[in-house]
């Protein structure tokens, strides 16, 4: 999925500053972000992501991460809702900032969570989120059919 060119660290550490300028509740930026090029901790966190590939064989895998204690502002819901939108926020932003340099990337969201936890040492007051492969591509890849905005788009009500 991905050719096994180098991703210039300049590249990764502008699409991570594009990543946290994604709005944020209470502009807590509860999310941080985990940038991984070990091959040994790539293939630990592949096989935590049920031997997804990609995940070893990438350049760069970028965990993202919801970020409990730096949303604690917002009680409950800011721990079980905030951070996640935060951090998807983040992750939408990254990607599309790749997108435009001719890198790809994949949102990996199928993974045990507390594998990655342990591979990453992430701390209990903070949750990992999605793994994101990145690189630039072997093949061209496939455009996936959308749904028709008239079966998404509700007005007024549902």
């Amino acid at each position: 999925m991905f050719r096994p060119d180098p991703i210039d660290d300049s590249v990764v550490e502008e699409a991570l500053v594009m990543a946290n300028h994604a709005p944020s509740a209470g502009n807590l930026q509860a999310r941080d972000f985990i940038v991984i090029k070990d091959s040994h901790k790539k293939r630990l966190l592949m096989e935590a992501a049920y031997r997804q590939d990609f995940i070893r064989t990438a350049p760069v895998v970028v965990a993202f991460c919801a970020n409990l204690a730096r949303i604690k502002h917002y009680g409950e819901r800011g721990r079980a809702l905030y951070c996640i939108q935060d951090a998807a926020a983040a992750i939408q932003n990254f990607l599309l900032f790749l997108h435009s340099k001719g890198i790809g990337s994949v949102w990996v969201g199928a993974f045990d969570e507390e594998k990655a936890r342990e591979v990453l040492e992430v701390p209990s007051e903070a949750r990992v989120v999605a793994l994101v492969p990145i690189g630039y591509p072997a093949e061209e890849g496939v455009r996936r059919k959308k749904l028709s905005m008239d079966l998404l788009v509700h007005r007024e009500k549902w």
